[in-house]
C-alpha cells in the first residue's frame, strides 16, 4: 500500500455523520499505512453540480447547437475546460483508487456527487468510443463505493421492499464505474446508521477499517453479472 494514491470524493454535509466517520477512518487507515490520501469534500468545496455551457471557457464548435458532451469532448483537446473540473481531473489522474462516500439518496448519488461525475467523466478523459467498459480510459484504476442507506438491509433484501441492493448498485458500479475502466471493488454498505445502537456503529466502523488494511489484496467483483439479466 505505501506509495499509493488514494482519492476520496466525498458527500456528505455533517462532519459529525457516519459518513463523516467512514471518511476520517478511511483517511487514518490509509494514511498510516504509506498512503498519500486526497479527499474532494464536494460540500465544503461548494462543488457546482451543474453541467452547463460555463464549463467551457473558450470559443463553442457549435454555438447554435450547444451537446454538452461534444462541447466538452473538444474543449478537453483544447485546453478550455473550467478550472474546477481540470483540478478534479488531475486528482483523478494520480489515484490508484478511488474511494466514493456517500448517503444513499432516492436509490443514487447524492446531487452533488452524480454533478462532479457529469462533469468530470468528459469523453476523452475518462472514456471514449471505442474505449469503454474493459477498455475505458480509466483503466488500472480501483473504484469502490462506501455509502450509507436509510432503510434496513432486510428492506435492501431479495424479499424486502427496496428490492434487492445488487440491481440499485448496478448502473453506478456497471453503467458508470466499469464504463469509464475502473476495476470495481465490491460496495462497502452501512445500513441504517440512524437506527441501530451505538455498539453496532461502532461495529460499522472496524468493520471498514479492518477492510482498508488490506483492500489492495481484494479482487475486484464481476460487473455484469448472469443473475442481473435472468
Amino acid at each position: 500500500m505505501s506509495g499509493k494514491n488514494i482519492l476520496i470524493v466525498y458527500a456528505h454535509q455533517e462532519p459529525k455523520s457516519m459518513n463523516g466517520s467512514l471518511k476520517n477512518i478511511a483517511v487514518d487507515v490509509l494514511s498510516k499505512m504509506g498512503c498519500c490520501v486526497t479527499v474532494s469534500d464536494l460540500y465544503a468545496m461548494k462543488f457546482n453540480a451543474a453541467a452547463t455551457r460555463n464549463d467551457i471557457t473558450g470559443d463553442l464548435c457549435n454555438p447554435q447547437h450547444f451537446s454538452y458532451g461534444i462541447e466538452t469532448m473538444e474543449a478537453l483537446k483544447k485546453g478550455y475546460l473550467c478550472e474546477d473540473i481540470l483540478q478534479e481531473q488531475k486528482k483523478i489522474n494520480e489515484a490508484d483508487l478511488i474511494i466514493f462516500q456517500f448517503p444513499i439518496y432516492w436509490f443514487s448519488f447524492p446531487a452533488i456527487m452524480k454533478g462532479w461525475i457529469d462533469r468530470c467523466f468528459v469523453q476523452g478523459f475518462a472514456f471514449d468510443i471505442p474505449g469503454c467498459y474493459d477498455t475505458g480510459l480509466l483503466k488500472g484504476k480501483r473504484a469502490l463505493l462506501s455509502f450509507t442507506t436509510g432503510g434496513t438491509e432486510d428492506m435492501f433484501s431479495k424479499e424486502g421492499k427496496s428490492g434487492d441492493i445488487r440491481y440499485l448498485l448496478w448502473p453506478i458500479q456497471h453503467g458508470i464505474m466499469h464504463f469509464c475502466g475502473f476495476q470495481v471493488l465490491a460496495p462497502q454498505i452501512s445500513y441504517a446508521p440512524e437506527y441501530v445502537s451505538e455498539q453496532r456503529r461502532k461495529e460499522m466502523l472496524n468493520n471498514w477499517a479492518q477492510r482498508l488494511e488490506n483492500i489492495w489484496d481484494e479482487d475486484p467483483i464481476d460487473c455484469t453479472p448472469p443473475w442481473y439479466f435472468q
